[in-house]
């Protein structure tokens, strides 16, 4: 009997690693080490749109990841890594940076629309060869009008922080959503169907 092959994941997300596990992918932990600033590769650019931004972030982080894997003396196995950003209008809503931060995004995300992009890559090595492929996911949410008292009590909960766009789609902000259009493990952050396409070109069953 075959071992299953094994996915280095490149993110230190509770959420990702919740996800892949629902759909069957074994996989160790790629995340960045405590010298390493994984928020340097987070800088939106002058003029970016949140498309470009996301995307060029995950190239990133699997560049750092695959130096990661070689310089940690780890076995060649196929890297996956993500990024999701929170965009209204041009807008790019990272993740805040303290309460005050938390709340401004919330009240500006009340009673709009706004996207949730997410941008998956996957390198595998195949008869001496390096592959690479990427996916983007868009999603839209729209958030019913939320009241003074309501951003409060979620930023005092602790949640909205390390989090794009300052909530969790998965957590107490799910009450917020009026509706939503798209991939929801995409808006948790990692969007399943794409990311089991991406593994089955690497030869990964899922």
């Amino acid at each position: 009997m075959h071992a299953r092959p094994r996915v280095d994941l490149a993110s230190a997300s509770p959420r990702r690693q919740e996800l892949l596990r629902q759909i069957g992918v074994d996989f160790a932990l790629l995340a960045p080490s405590s010298d390493e600033d994984a928020e340097a590769l987070e800088q939106v650019l002058r003029g970016e749109s949140a498309a470009a931004y996301v995307t060029r972030v995950t190239r990133l982080k699997l560049d750092a990841a695959v130096a990661r894997q070689i310089r940690r003396g780890l076995p060649d196995a196929p890297i996956l890594c993500a990024d999701t950003t929170v965009a209204l209008g041009r807008s790019i809503l990272g993740k805040p940076g303290d309460a005050d931060e938390a709340r401004a995004m919330l009240a500006r995300l009340s009673g709009r629309a706004h996207r949730v992009l997410t941008a998956v890559a996957l390198r595998w090595a195949r008869t001496g060869r390096l592959h690479t492929a990427e996916v983007l996911s868009t999603s839209q949410v729209r958030f019913a009008a939320l009241t003074p008292t309501q951003i409060d009590d979620y930023v005092a909960s602790g949640e909205p922080f390390g989090k794009a766009g300052a909530y969790a789609v998965q957590g107490r902000a799910a009450c917020f959503i009026q509706h939503l259009r798209g991939s929801y493990s995409g808006i948790m952050g990692l969007p399943l169907f794409e990311t089991a396409q991406l593994l089955r070109q690497a030869g990964i069953p899922v």
